[in-house]
């Protein structure tokens, strides 16, 4: 039996061409999954199936890219706001209508927002990619875990199917007995 491709995993970064690697994928492993002693799946469920997969894949394209967005116009305003801060005390600061530690204080806690503002970007950018990662492992562990479960359920068909053989010669060596 022909063992099935890996299903290629998605990030919020990945490219079109991943995500219609993804779409194949799982396209692939729906026509095998759905198969029954090589009889093949009807169409019209297969077509049900890669529509659903194909909106869903969009779907969380348009969510990252707007995800990505927003955190990105946050980042930048953050920045934009903070410089012109510093900009705008420094020079009252300069011209010496301030007193220094407080233009300093001032221009810190500025600073320090759009440190903050950045870091906090790279974190979430961080955390998306680490809990991606843990929902793949979780995802592959499942689909193991169902492999298994599969192999045991023909295990235990062709335990039943001896069974059944073993029963049938019983009863006819039984019968060959009691003539």
């Amino acid at each position: 039996m022909e063992k099935p491709a890996p299903v290629p995993t998605l990030s919020s970064n990945s490219t079109a061409e991943d995500r219609a690697d993804y779409i194949v994928a799982r396209l692939e492993q729906f026509i095998r999954d759905g198969r029954k002693d090589e009889q093949g799946m009807s169409f019209d469920k297969w077509k049900q199936m890669a529509r659903s997969e194909i909106a869903i894949a969009v779907a969380e394209a348009e969510m990252s890219q707007k995800h990505d967005e927003l955190h990105s116009k946050r980042v930048l305003f953050v920045a934009a706001s903070s410089m012109i801060t510093i900009g705008f005390w420094g020079t009252v600061t300069s011209l010496d209508k301030l007193d220094y530690l407080i233009g300093a204080v001032i221009c810190g806690l500025a600073g320090v927002l759009l440190l903050l503002a950045v870091g906090d970007w790279r974190f979430r950018s961080w955390e998306e990619r680490r809990q991606a990662k843990k929902r793949r492992e979780i995802l592959g562990r499942i689909e193991s875990l169902n492999r298994r479960i599969k192999r045991l359920e023909k295990e235990l068909e062709k335990e039943a199917d001896d069974y059944e053989d073993l029963l049938k010669k019983l009863r006819k060596r039984s019968g060959a007995l009691s003539r």
